[in-house]
């Protein structure tokens, strides 16, 4: 094994959440900050909340809001062309016919 290629080892390396809770592990560095743990974390906790650091789940729900706003004015176009179709395609009284031609 070569000497002085491997990176320092801390027994006591603290890990602090962003929760406020801390405890030690291994690791090569001296200190780690993370966002979540297990005591925060919604599977262990049982509470429903979203996980999310970089606004991920809020990006997707105002596409989702967007979506539906979207989806009613689209189906309304369908509806009102739909419509128009079905007018088109009636027949004609003998009335409607010849008023249009005049």
């Amino acid at each position: 094994m070569k000497s002085d290629i491997h990176p320092q080892w801390y027994r006591e390396a603290q890990v602090l959440c962003a929760c406020g809770n801390t405890f030690t592990v291994g690791a090569t560095k001296q200190q780690i900050q993370i966002e979540i743990c297990s005591r925060c974390h919604p599977f262990f906790t049982g509470e429903m909340k979203f996980v999310d650091a970089l606004g991920r789940v809020e990006r997707f729900q105002q596409k989702q809001k967007s979506a539906q706003a979207t989806a009613v004015i689209l189906a309304d176009k369908k509806k009102k062309k739909k419509e128009k179709e079905q007018q088109l395609r009636s027949p004609k009284s003998l009335k409607e016919m010849l008023m249009g031609l005049r």
